[in-house]
């Protein structure tokens, strides 16, 4: 599956779990960093806009479906995708590190929010090296020298897997960058993870995700913030289904 956008393609290239997992250890294995990314609806509202967020996203090595729209239009395309949100993502990887015996890290959100959830990640992951947990500043800049030296930092320390908690398209600009500046990390971008996992935000309950309605726990847990965002990804639906039906016949 995959989308395009100014002549740009961006491809689903993990359709599942067991796939993720035996791309993620045979780099653990060999030494090789990467950058994953976890496409939803909002991402392809910006890749249309933003050439630096589609130029960070075409440098992603792994790519993952984040989200039901994006599963079922796969679906409607004939090349069928699981659920893999990146807040799901961060315990089995976490078991991946330990299990390969890499170090970890967890860079973005609070000093606090990541103290907990490494806590967390601790107390589930039995034998997992938690080597570092920094917070960047508030006027992070992934582009600039607060960036390059986490990378370098992360480089230097020898970390292999790197949870970043920055948001759209901060994070995923890192990545991109970090394969060169730290080319041994495996960094995934996670968005709100981490702050789920210690507790300084509330998912949606199982039953709702269940039914596909996270988007609505989260629309009236901000609405200011969510609706207009939703209302965007809405939009962008049409043509998403027509491309879907164009591979379909393909």
């Amino acid at each position: 599956m995959y989308f395009e956008f100014h002549n740009t393609r961006i491809a689903i290239n993990i359709a599942d779990r067991p796939h993720l997992e035996r791309e993620v250890l045979a780099r653990f294995g060999d030494g090789r960093g990467f950058a994953l990314a976890t496409v939803n609806l909002d991402h392809l509202v910006k890749l249309g806009c933003d050439d630096a967020f589609l130029a960070a996203y075409a440098a992603q090595d792994l790519v993952v479906a984040d989200g039901r729209p994006v599963v079922w239009l796969s679906q409607l395309a004939g090349r069928p995708l699981e659920l893999m949100p990146g807040s799901d993502m961060v315990v089995p990887l976490c078991r991946l590190a330990a299990r390969a015996g890499v170090p970890v890290a967890l860079v973005g959100s609070t000093s606090e929010a990541l103290s907990d959830a490494a806590e967390a990640l601790c107390d589930k992951v039995p034998g997992l090296d938690m080597a570092l947990c920094h917070a960047p500043s508030g006027a992070f800049d992934p582009m600039g020298d607060e960036a390059e030296l986490i990378l370098r930092t992360l480089d230097q320390k020898g970390v292999r897997l790197c949870f970043l908690a920055l948001g759209a398209p901060k994070q995923e600009m890192l990545a991109a960058r970090g394969k060169t500046l730290a080319p041994g990390v495996g960094f995934a971008s996670v968005g709100a993870g981490l702050d789920f996992l210690g507790g300084h935000q509330r998912r949606a309950p199982l039953w709702m995700r269940k039914l596909a309605l996270e988007w609505l726990w989260r629309a009236l847990s901000s609405p200011a913030r969510m609706v207009p965002r939703y209302l965007k990804c809405f939009a962008i639906l049409p043509a998403q289904i027509r491309h879907a039906l164009r591979l379909r016949r393909q």
